[in-house]
C-alpha cells in the first residue's frame, strides 16, 4: 500500500489523472482496475475517479511491494539555481526570460538542456519540487520557438497550470508583444488576418484556407523604426499559432531578418556577413496581464517585459548608425 498526502501543487486534479502520474509506468488497464476494485481511497472512503482532490486529502493506494517498484519510474532532477532571469515569481506562477537557441520543452533531438528541465532543477534546489515525491510537474502554459527569446510562463501548481492554459487559449484577457526585425521598408501599421496550417510531417507551417484545414491567425503590427533595408516591428499576437508571426510576415514579403525557414535567404547571408547576426530577431518582449482568476490574481492589471539581448541591441545600433551617415 501507498499513502500520498496531497499537497496545494497536486490538489484541484482529478484521482484518476493523479494515480496515472503516480505510476508512470502502470498500464491505464490497470489504473482502471484499481479504481473498479476500489483500490484507490481517499481519508480513508473509496473514490471515484473523477473525484477532485484537496489540499490534505490522504491518498492510499492498495498496491504490492512488486507492483510499486514497477509503476515507480524516478524523475531527473538536479538542485541548481537557475540560469535565467526570474521576471516574477510566487507560490503559483514563475515567469522566466528565455535566451534565444534554447528549447522551452525538449524533442527527439534533446531533452536535458531544455527550460523546462532547467525550470525543474531550481524549483528542486528550493524544495518546491521533489522530482520523487511530487506528482504534478510544473510546466509551461505556452512556448516560444528554440530562436525566440523572450518570456515564458510555467504553472508551478495543477490549478494554476490549468488556469494559465485557459486564459492563453481564450486571449482576452492577455496581450503578448513580440519585437521584430523584418526584411524591407514596411511602414504604418497594420493586421495580417490570414490562417494559418501547419503540417505534421515537416514541422513547417503554410497559409491556407479554412476549408483546407486551416485555422484562424491574426497578427497586428506597429512599424516604430525604418533602416536602410529593414524595419523594427512590434507585434501583437491575437492568435497563437505555431511560427505565426514568421510566416505572417513572409506572406506579406516582409519575413524576419535570420528566420532559417521562411527568411529571405539573401539577406540572412548579408547579415551574417555584414553584421555577425545570424539567428531569426524575434523577442517576445512584453506580456500584459488583465482580470484573473483565483490562482493567477498576483498577475492581475500587470506587464512584464523582457529587454532585447545585447546581439539585438548591438544589431539596432550599427543599422541605426548607417542611416545617419
Amino acid at each position: 500500500m501507498k499513502e500520498i498526502v496531497i499537497d496545494k501543487a497536486n490538489s484541484g486534479q482529478k484521482a484518476e489523472k493523479f494515480v496515472r502520474r503516480f505510476f508512470s509506468e502502470a498500464p491505464l488497464g490497470y489504473i482502471y482496475k484499481a479504481f473498479r476494485k476500489k483500490d484507490v481511497k481517499a481519508n480513508g472512503h473509496w473514490v471515484k475517479k473523477d473525484y477532485i482532490l484537496q489540499e490534505g486529502d490522504v491518498m492510499r493506494i492498495y498496491v504490492s511491494d512488486e507492483q510499486l517498484a514497477d509503476f515507480l519510474k524516478p524523475r531527473e532532477a538536479t538542485k541548481c539555481m537557475l540560469p535565467y532571469p526570474i521576471v516574477f515569481e510566487d507560490e503559483n506562477v514563475l515567469i522566466v526570460d528565455k535566451p534565444s537557441g534554447l528549447l522551452v520543452i525538449g524533442d527527439e533531438h534533446e531533452t536535458r538542456n531544455t527550460l523546462a528541465r532547467k525550470v525543474l532543477d531550481y524549483l528542486y534546489y528550493k524544495n518546491e519540487f521533489d522530482p520523487n515525491e511530487h506528482i504534478f510537474v510544473p510546466s509551461p502554459a505556452h512556448r516560444l520557438d528554440r530562436n525566440t527569446a523572450g518570456l515564458v510562463v510555467f504553472g508551478k501548481t495543477d490549478a494554476a497550470l490549468k488556469q494559465l492554459e485557459e486564459v492563453f487559449k481564450d486571449r482576452t484577457e492577455i496581450s503578448k508583444h513580440y519585437t521584430a526585425l523584418v526584411s524591407g521598408i514596411l511602414e504604418g501599421k497594420g493586421e495580417i488576418d490570414t490562417p494559418l496550417k501547419k503540417d505534421v510531417d515537416s514541422g513547417l507551417v503554410s497559409v491556407t484556407p479554412v476549408e483546407k484545414g486551416g485555422k484562424n491567425a491574426l497578427t497586428k503590427y506597429v512599424s516604430k523604426e525604418t533602416f536602410l533595408d529593414s524595419t523594427l516591428v512590434d507585434a501583437e499576437l491575437v492568435t497563437g499559432r505555431t511560427h505565426q508571426i514568421r510566416v505572417h510576415f513572409a506572406y506579406i514579403d516582409h519575413p524576419l531578418i535570420g528566420d532559417g525557414k521562411y527568411g529571405d535567404f539573401a539577406a540572412n547571408r548579408r547579415y551574417k556577413a555584414k553584421y555577425g547576426f545570424s539567428h531569426q530577431f524575434l523577442h517576445a518582449t512584453s506580456i500584459s496581464f488583465g482580470k484573473m482568476p483565483s490562482e493567477l490574481k498576483d498577475l492581475e492589471g500587470k506587464t512584464f517585459v523582457s529587454p532585447l539581448s545585447k546581439e539585438e541591441s548591438d544589431l539596432l545600433s550599427e543599422l541605426k548608425k548607417e542611416v545617419t551617415k
